[in-house]
């Protein structure tokens, strides 16, 4: 398993923050691209290349983002307007579906294929106050894990431009 640390509330479009592991280097950074369209973060790894970016898509009927790398769609991630707890629902390209199930404003929650976790969200590993861990299996695409996370915080936490 490999754990990161990630501020929250700190995702605003035009802000950039660092993922962090444990060990507290800092591994990945989502920049908050300042677009008036719709709300688009990129994460990078810590020499600037691009590994994925996360968009709203905006004109649609319930509230969706999509995950890209090399300008290829890796997942759509959809909320799931279902009772009173938001769900969502995770439509990967080139592999199984994933669910997101948990809950979203207080960043406990998990990410699941088949019924297997394969990554976990929780502010439980951390004192530190706004901040959350992320931790993904081992052999999981992190870059998309952690592009899944920033998704689902702006998704739950009405993140606007």
């Amino acid at each position: 398993m490999a754990r990161f640390k990630m501020k929250q509330k700190v995702l605003a479009i035009g802000d950039d923050f660092w993922i962090e592991n444990d060990d507290g280097d800092r591994v990945y950074k989502v920049d908050g691209k300042a677009l008036r369209i719709r709300d688009t973060f990129v994460l990078e790894d810590r020499d600037g290349h691009e590994l994925a970016k996360i968009q709203e898509k905006k004109l649609t009927v319930r509230d969706k983002m999509t995950v890209e790398r090399d300008g290829h769609k890796l997942a759509t991630i959809h909320k799931a307007l279902v009772g009173i707890r938001d769900r969502f629902n995770i439509d990967v390209e080139d592999g199984d579906d994933l669910k997101a199930r948990g809950n979203f404003t207080d960043h406990e929650y998990e990410i699941k294929r088949d019924g297997d976790v394969v990554a976990t969200i929780s502010k439980k590993w951390f004192r530190v106050r706004d901040t959350y861990g992320i931790e993904v299996r081992e052999g999981e695409d992190e870059p998309l894990m952690l592009s899944l996370a920033v998704a689902i915080d702006a998704m739950s936490h009405h993140i606007d431009a």
